[in-house]
């Protein structure tokens, strides 16, 4: 979800937009691997090609060497499918806030939900409350792991911003979303930081990628420099703006840019001319 405006962020379900949301060899025509971070972790680089998709059925043939797909509805066949033909797979988990159409929904205490986030079913989570979110989370990213997930993407970590029902601090968010960072990486997954635009100078070291929604819209990609200048990837989507629009300036500061419809389903445009996984 972005900042700063009223909510505007994708989901795993089919929705209307709301106004202010390793493999060696890459099969399939796709032309290098992923690198391995000294970690032993995946660590995307600026350029790299990829496909979101979080509704509809599964298509698994886009030739592009990073899948981002929803952690609760595909199972590990699914991931290890991705893996065979080459792809790299990212763990969309919403870690910010509660959706009432997710399996352990009845875990999280009604002490710890907030206002609704723009979407039906779905509210801020008191993210001061880490006593609580921490096992929760945790859970949450351990099932990516276990999956065979490579990576994970966290979405709504910029509470602060909006109107939660909580008295949320910069700092609050800071300190959460490290926690966020530090349970991946203790599962030995690569962690991307979603959208939080202001706080990129404080956490690009806690985090191996970055997605970011519409940059090209409010004019603010720039932003999202010291990914690109740490030599991390920076995925990134518009919904409004045509290509021709922003993929130049995309091209230029050398995001990992598409095109992309609201509901997040197999259609996309891509700015990445040459595809690399580098």
């Amino acid at each position: 979800m972005r900042a700063h405006r009223a909510a505007r962020r994708t989901r795993p379900k089919s929705a209307a937009p709301i106004t202010v949301l390793i493999l060696s060899a890459v099969l399939a025509g796709c032309t290098s691997a992923p690198r391995t971070a000294s970690s032993g972790r995946w660590q995307p680089k600026p350029g790299t090609d990829w496909q979101w998709q979080l509704s509809g059925r599964l298509d698994p043939t886009v030739d592009v060497p990073v899948y981002d797909i929803d952690g609760f509805e595909h199972d590990a066949q699914a991931v290890a499918d991705l893996h065979r033909r080459g792809r790299k797979v990212i763990c969309y988990v919403s870690t910010g806030a509660w959706e009432d159409f997710r399996p352990d929904a009845g875990k999280f205490p009604a002490s710890i939900l907030g206002k609704g986030n723009g979407w039906p079913g779905e509210r801020w989570l008191d993210i001061r409350r880490t006593d609580l979110l921490g096992p929760l989370m945790e859970s949450r990213i351990e099932m990516c792991a276990k999956k065979g997930f490579d990576a994970v993407e966290p979405d709504n970590m910029d509470g602060y911003r909006n109107r939660t029902g909580f008295s949320l601090t910069g700092a609050d968010q800071l300190r959460y979303n490290r926690l966020i960072a530090r349970i991946a990486h203790r599962h030995g997954l690569a962690v991307g930081l979603k959208n939080d635009l202001d706080q990129i100078p404080q956490l690009e070291p806690d985090f191996d990628f970055a997605v970011n929604e519409q940059c090209a819209q409010y004019d603010e990609c720039a932003d999202l420099t010291p990914f690109i200048e740490a030599d991390k990837a920076v995925f990134h989507v518009e919904y409004e703006v045509p290509v021709a629009r922003f993929c130049p300036e995309s091209t230029r500061l050398r995001l990992s840019s598409l095109r992309k419809k609201y509901d997040l389903g197999t259609w996309r445009r891509s700015c990445v001319a040459s595809p690399s996984a580098e």
